[in-house]
């Protein structure tokens, strides 16, 4: 009975560990900090040039994909360490799937980003 309780806990705890990977990916992951820079950046500058509302919901869904999706990213990349420390080519090719998962991604939010902010951004200074 012990164990189980421990294994459900409760709120508090369920969201405080989801905080501890969220703090750990911003903390620990090159890519996740520069994807958050960037994105908050791109948030910001959406609001200085007051993009629509339906534009700006694009902007932080792409948003959240793309940190998710870092996150999945990590995930992958740590339970594949967590299996074999040794070169492993399946290994090697499940962790390049994983970044390469990431880089189609962050590609389409680039795109997003872009198809977003450009044109505003384009009459503002134009």
């Amino acid at each position: 009975m012990e164990k189980e309780k421990a294994k459900n806990g409760s709120w508090i705890r369920t969201f405080k560990n989801a905080f501890a990977g969220c703090w750990y990916a911003f903390t620990t992951q090159k890519n996740f900090i520069v994807h958050f820079i960037v994105s908050l950046s791109v948030l910001l500058v959406a609001l200085w040039l007051q993009v629509s509302y339906e534009r700006f919901l694009f902007l932080v869904l792409a948003v959240f994909l793309g940190v998710t999706v870092e996150m999945i990213n990590t995930m992958v990349e740590k339970t594949v360490d967590l299996i074999t420390q040794e070169y492993h080519p399946t290994a090697k090719i499940i962790k390049d799937l994983s970044a390469g998962v990431m880089l189609v991604v962050s590609v389409g939010v680039a795109v997003i980003g872009f198809l977003v902010i450009f044109p505003p951004l384009w009459q503002r200074f134009f």
